[in-house]
């Protein structure tokens, strides 16, 4: 239905992935105005904690981390939704992902700005934000987290903007709105033989690099909490416990991110069931692998039973942070586990609802990690408490809407899904799919199997 209804709209049926660049509605002045509000509210707060100094918020002796490094490495770690989703399926070849890889990698470059600005919001003193570059020490992973970060922030701009250019060619031929800017970036592209195959060859190439780059990217701001003595977080399964919630995380944002496109832009006929479909799949992996791992962090700790870790264990399953901790055990796994494992369940309503569970579980998961290890150091210091204040609430509120207004932003100068290759999967796709399949199923002639 949502097909024939494209095709009495638009001559050419993909012309609907232009509709939000080409025309401006007033749900885009409307959304955006919202965003803007929250920002200022946010830029507010912030003013105010630059004129009264972190004192402002809930941070304090020994509670020297909060809400900003919570921020942090959460979005930090929703950033992996490009990487699993666009890179790894584009090296597997997966007809499904035509639809969503742009979508995957937007997200990607958005969030690691937002991770990056609570880290600047979380210094007293932000004009001394170059310091420990200028004369820091290789030794240190915050170094080691500068570099990553960078690299990975660099690498995944290129890979989104790859793919981006022969539609930026298609906007540039369609409109004349910003014809100059679409031009610039466009580089000339005529959609020549040579061009495709360097375009293709250029994808193949960051679709690689990118894949172990986010990897280290994770892992490195694990080794920010694991190189410590401090209690739960010494421990050598943080790099693979933190790169398994990214993708965690970096799946259900993607989801999330693609129901709201399919029902703002009309596109159901481009996120269909079977994309939520494969993505509650995966979405279900991923939460018996988060559970996995969560499992063997606690069981170990409270099998050694050091009297350090104890205390922050404690203090997680009855203590002052108990709400957080089994609010995570909540929504990370038996909310997605009890909807994804149910095929009847398993809906796009029902994987849209998991997904958003996850996403706030990943946010209360990093918050448990960091918080109540720094309330219960192991030396023998005062212990603390740490509750964030209306500062912290407005800047966690303000970057969400940074991120939902670059993301806004985006769908009014490109389009959120990669038109070329949704025109290649419809022209070449299902011949793709037929040699490979050809190419490992047996075929016999004459009773004997062919090679």
């Amino acid at each position: 239905m949502a097909e024939e209804n494209l095709k009495s709209k638009f001559k050419d049926p993909d012309d609907i992935l232009l509709e939000p660049v080409i025309n401006t509605g007033k749900g885009f002045y409307i959304t955006v105005g919202i965003l803007l509000a929250v920002i200022a509210w946010a830029a507010f707060a912030y003013i105010c904690q630059l004129r009264w100094g972190l004192g402002v918020t809930g941070m304090n002796r020994p509670t020297f981390w909060g809400v900003y490094i919570t921020n942090f490495v959460f979005f930090i770690g929703i950033s992996h939704a490009g990487t699993l989703i666009s890179a790894i399926l584009r090296i597997a070849q997966a007809e499904w992902r035509r639809a969503i890889t742009r979508s995957a990698e937007v997200i990607t470059v958005m969030v690691l700005f937002i991770g990056l600005g609570n880290v600047i919001v979380d210094l007293g003193r932000p004009d001394r934000l170059m310091n420990p570059v200028i004369y820091g020490r290789f030794q240190s992973p915050l170094i080691w987290d500068f570099v990553s970060i960078s690299t990975y922030l660099t690498a995944s701009s290129i890979y989104l903007y790859i793919p981006l250019i022969p539609d930026i060619a298609i906007i540039r031929d369609k409109t004349k709105k910003f014809r100059l800017f679409y031009t610039i970036l466009a580089m000339g592209w005529k959609g020549t033989e040579r061009q495709w195959r360097i375009l293709e060859r250029l994808i193949s190439i960051m679709a690689i690099l990118v894949i172990p780059i986010a990897v280290s990217v994770h892992t490195v701001i694990s080794y920010v909490f694991a190189m410590t003595v401090q209690p739960m977080w010494h421990s050598t399964i943080f790099g693979p416990y933190f790169v398994a919630g990214a993708i965690f995380s970096g799946i259900a944002a993607l989801i999330i991110g693609m129901a709201i496109l399919r029902k703002a832009f009309n596109l159901e006929a481009y996120f269909r069931k079977i994309h939520f479909e494969y993505m509650g799949i995966l979405l279900l992996v991923m939460t018996l692998l988060w559970f996995y791992f969560t499992f063997c962090e606690y069981l170990t700790t409270y099998y050694g039973a050091e009297p350090s870790h104890m205390a922050v264990f404690w203090e997680k399953f009855n203590g002052r942070y108990a709400a957080p901790f089994w609010g995570m055990v909540l929504t990370c796994f038996i909310i997605p586990f009890a909807i994804l494992c149910n095929s009847k369940t398993r809906t796009i309503t029902g994987t849209v609802i998991a997904s958003v569970s996850v996403t706030i579980g990943m946010w209360l998961e990093r918050f448990c990690i960091i918080v109540p290890t720094l309330v219960n150091p192991r030396l023998p210091y005062d212990r603390g408490w740490y509750f964030p204040t209306w500062v912290e609430f407005s800047e966690l509120a303000g970057s969400f809407a940074v991120f939902l207004l670059l993301y806004v932003l985006f769908t009014k100068f490109f389009p959120m899904i990669s038109i070329w290759e949704i025109k290649e999967g419809r022209e070449k796709g299902a011949e793709e799919v037929r040699e490979r399949v050809d190419s490992y199923v047996p075929h016999f002639e004459k009773g004997e199997a062919k090679s």
